[in-house]
Formats: C-alpha cells, structure tokens, sequence
C-alpha cells in the first residue's frame, strides 16, 4: 500500500465514531474484466483470497466476467440495482496506448463505476489498473506496488460493513 493509502486515526476523546460491522454474513460480486487477462487473473486472486481472510466463505463470493473495462460500469450497476449483496469490487486493467482511445475507456470506465454506487447506494469498490505500460500493472497486481485487487476488496469489505452500521 503506498504511504498516502489508508492508515489509522485516532479518534479525539469524546466524539463518538459508527464502526463498521463484521463481514462473516456479507455477499460481495467481484467483476471482473477479461481485457489484460494476465494482470485481471492477479487482480482477482487478491481480492478473492482477501476476502476469504476478512471471514467471507466462498459461497457468499461471486464472479461476473465482463469482456473489458468499458463495460464493468453496466454490470456493477446491474448488479447493486438488483439486490442481494452487500458489496462490489470492480477489476480491470487498461494499458495505455498509441491513440486517446485510453483516456475515454478510463475516464468513462471511472464515471460509471462511481454512478453505479453513488445512484445505488451500494458500496462498488474501484480496481481498475489504468497504467501506461505492462510493467506498470504488473507492479500494481502483485508486485512491487502491490495487489490493487486486494486493496479493492480491503475498502468494498469495510465499506460495506460502514453502510449497514450507518442511520438511513
């Protein structure tokens, strides 16, 4: 995780705080982009073996293949609209290349993404590897940057549990 990424805060005596709930009875949908495969694979396995280590079986754990980043945003959104889970990860990886195709598929990728849980209320955790090289998302699937999958998974798990500890 890098230095800026989520740490510990010390809460000033007297405030109260809501704590996330435990996650042993959450449903999370991971989907996942078939796009850069190799890196996606990588992606995957983090956030799947993460959520294992947070208490979830694998049972209460699915997966949805999407052919590439630009449609995760209709499937998370599908997805939180239609009940069931407590949480999604989205996993994808876009690799920057000679023409501006890049920056639409990021850009709009990013944008939907975030409608889906803004517009549902639902928790959509962002792992979409938007890098410039191959070395790069491999650096950020389990190398030297670590598993952005499990970041992803890490921040769907806690958030989910904030959301059902929070007033309506």
């Amino acid at each position: 995780m890098s230095e800026g990424g989520p740490g510990q805060l010390a809460i000033p005596d007297g405030c109260r705080t809501i704590q996330s709930r435990p996650p042993s009875d959450m449903d999370v949908v991971v989907v996942a982009s078939r796009f850069n495969a190799d890196i996606v694979q990588r992606l995957l396995d983090g956030a799947v073996t993460t959520l294992e280590s947070r208490g979830l079986d694998r049972d209460r754990i699915t997966v949805v293949t999407v052919p590439g980043a630009w449609e995760l945003p209709l499937a998370c959104r599908r997805l939180a609209q239609a009940g069931g889970h407590h949480a999604l990860v989205a996993l994808g990886c876009v690799i920057r290349g000679a023409t501006p195709h890049f920056e639409y598929v990021c850009a709009e990728a990013a944008r939907g993404i975030t409608d889906a849980s803004r517009d549902t209320g639902l928790p959509v955790a962002f792992g979409l590897l938007t890098c410039d090289t191959h070395e790069q998302a491999l650096e950020r699937s389990g190398g030297a940057a670590g598993n952005k999958g499990v970041d992803a998974a890490e921040a769907a798990v806690e958030m989910a549990g904030l959301a059902r500890a929070l007033p309506r």
